[in-house]
């Protein structure tokens, strides 16, 4: 099958699942097409699947990763020892495991393609992390809190794992709890890498997008806290704006 090919054999599948969907018509274009299937990803719930419907998704995933193109970690320079800045989609970049910005519920965002990271990571995983998520969740029987963490497997993503953590909301100001919950974040993910035998962890920016967290301040907690805790594990700082960059140069080497 060609991309296209799956790509609208996908999205058939998805409109088939849901009564309400019958009249919806799949687009020509190529994004138009890829906006479509994305969106009906992401208002999926978190229920059983075919292994047809899997085994083209995944094909479809692989490709589309090899088209954006894949950083393999092991090839970045150091900032400072153990550690290295990286710009860049996250969801692109080959190691052990990358931090996922999760919201309480963990199982993803469902806001149809939504510009969060959250999304994106779910996205292109596969429908899989959704439901690995929610069997995480059923087991726990309530909401994530705050600076803990989880860990998935990573499925269609270069990573091998995901790590699930729910940043804190901030107030204005910043209170010292809300401090202390981000570096419990920093903390708590490096902590269940290290009891996995996980040897490289890509941290986002967590907490400063709609969690809107000051982004020097979550930066200055992420550097001092993974200078503290991060044992033998390599981390990689993943950053995705020129602001947030700096910022990370600033504090690192």
């Amino acid at each position: 099958m060609t991309q296209r090919e799956r790509r609208e054999f996908l999205v058939r599948a998805l409109i088939a699942e849901e009564s309400r969907y019958r009249d919806l018509q799949i687009p020509s274009g190529e994004a138009e097409q890829k906006k479509l299937l994305r969106s009906l990803m992401n208002v999926r719930p978190p229920r059983p699947i075919g292994e047809d419907f899997l085994s083209v998704q995944d094909a479809y995933l692989r490709e589309e990763a090899a088209r954006k193109g894949v950083t393999d970690a092991a090839n970045l320079t150091p900032i400072e020892p153990g550690i290295k800045l990286w710009r860049g989609d996250i969801t692109t970049l080959r190691c052990d495991a990358i931090v996922n910005a999760a919201n309480g519920g963990l199982t993803g965002c469902y806001i149809p393609c939504h510009r969060c990271i959250d999304n994106a990571i779910h996205t292109y995983a596969g429908v899989q992390l959704r439901l690995a998520c929610a069997r995480l969740m059923e087991e726990q029987g309530h909401e994530e809190e705050p600076g803990g963490a989880k860990l998935t497997p990573a499925y269609n993503l270069p990573c091998r794992y995901v790590l699930h953590t729910v940043g804190p909301i901030a107030s204005d100001p910043v209170t010292q709890r809300e401090r202390e919950g981000l570096a419990s974040c920093y903390r708590a993910c490096l902590q269940l890498a290290q009891q996995s035998g996980i040897q490289s962890v890509a941290f986002c920016c967590i907490s400063t997008g709609e969690f809107r967290f000051p982004n020097e301040e979550a930066a200055r907690i992420a550097v001092d806290t993974v200078r503290r805790h991060r044992g033998e594990t390599e981390v990689i700082f993943c950053v995705f704006k020129d602001a947030d960059e700096s910022i990370y140069r600033a504090l690192l080497g």
